[in-house]
């Protein structure tokens, strides 16, 4: 099955003629079928926790587009509650959690082999996608760095420049190092159980990495998502790791051989010629149109999906956006934009 699964051709070193594609956040709100989906369920976390409701919601935009991959339906803050911080999100305002500053906060926490409590429904969305999907697709699943998910925990939402995470990092460095571990930990067992349910690919997601400096990118982004690599292949050995540390800039460069991954995701923040040069010569770049042509799409869409096809021709690439895609896309624009990198 292998051999006809373009993904993981790519994510085991081959150059292909038309890379294969995905795109980050590729079930959601852009679309009138995930609207309707979350309606029925009700609200944003229902719908994470009921498997055929997530199931079918990831399903949706491979009926449509015919993508390379579906990328599990969960979301990054499902760890902290499944290690006991409260979650819930505000409309229109986005996450909250309780927040975890303390030792005794810390201590609090439930041990990682718990989170299985929690999580069992997003295992069961994976087997339903695993037996579900055609034959073709890969099944990718995911989880949030923890320096990424820490950021949520410590501040107890999302902030413009992680700035209560950097300031315990630097108040109480003990305590800060004692969340990362309780994450790093408690995301290898639940990468590790949506691989025995079928994800053939999992993705690491440092959506904060560029707000680390110096040392501290070394510390806090790569060195965790490189001790997850690692304990993946480990225990599961031929599963390629993707990482993303997002907002790396020139930091990208020798990231492979930092973290251990197969495929390293790119954001737009680098030029793909540039990427060419200084991350695909090591492996697997994903990677890295604007997400903003899926609004505005039109010619400039066209020219620079092929621009980034060309740069990256040279060597194993999965065509993707820089980050997600956004709310207010025009998903006839997600169709150009498969149409241009097939050639069609």
């Amino acid at each position: 099955m292998t051999k006809d699964k373009t993904i993981l051709r790519a994510l085991s070193g081959e150059t292909l003629p038309t890379p294969p594609i995905w795109m980050m956040r590729q079930a959601g709100r852009y679309l009138p079928e995930y609207k309707a989906t979350r309606a029925q369920a009700g609200d944003f976390l229902s719908l994470c926790y009921n498997p055929e409701l997530a199931a079918e919601v990831t399903f949706q935009p491979i009926r449509r587009y015919g993508f390379d991959a579906a990328i599990l339906f969960a979301d990054i803050l499902l760890i902290p509650q499944a290690l006991g911080a409260d979650l819930w999100f505000v409309t229109g305002e986005g996450p909250r959690l309780s927040t975890i500053t303390t030792q005794a906060e810390v201590d609090a926490l439930k041990p990682v082999e718990a989170i299985h409590d929690t999580l069992s429904p997003i295992y069961e969305t994976v087997k339903i996608l695993s037996k579900g999907l055609p034959s073709e697709t890969t099944l990718i699943g995911f989880a949030g760095a923890p320096w990424t998910v820490a950021t949520y925990m410590i501040a107890g939402q999302g902030t413009p420049d992680q700035g209560p995470a950097h300031a315990l990092k630097a108040e109480n460095r003990a305590v800060f190092d004692a969340v990362m571990d309780r994450i790093t930990e408690a995301t290898v067992l639940y990468l590790s159980e949506q691989i025995k349910g079928g994800a053939e690919v999992v993705k690491i997601f440092d959506s904060w990495a560029g707000s680390l400096q110096g040392a501290d990118f070394d510390t806090y982004s790569i060195k965790p998502m490189q001790r997850i690599t690692s304990e993946i292949h480990a225990l599961h050995p031929g599963v390629p790791v993707i990482a993303f540390p997002r907002g790396a800039g020139e930091r990208y460069a020798g990231a492979h051989q930092a973290i251990g991954a197969d495929c390293i995701a790119i954001d737009d923040g680098v030029s793909a010629e540039w990427a060419a040069k200084n991350v695909q010569i090591d492996g697997c770049v994903q990677g890295n149109l604007k997400s903003s042509h899926m609004v505005t799409g039109g010619d400039a869409l066209v020219s620079e999906t092929r621009q980034i096809v060309d740069a990256l021709s040279g060597g194993p690439h999965i065509f993707n956006l820089g980050h997600g895609i956004t709310p207010d896309a025009d998903p006839e624009n997600v169709q150009l934009m498969i149409d241009t990198v097939r050639g069609n």
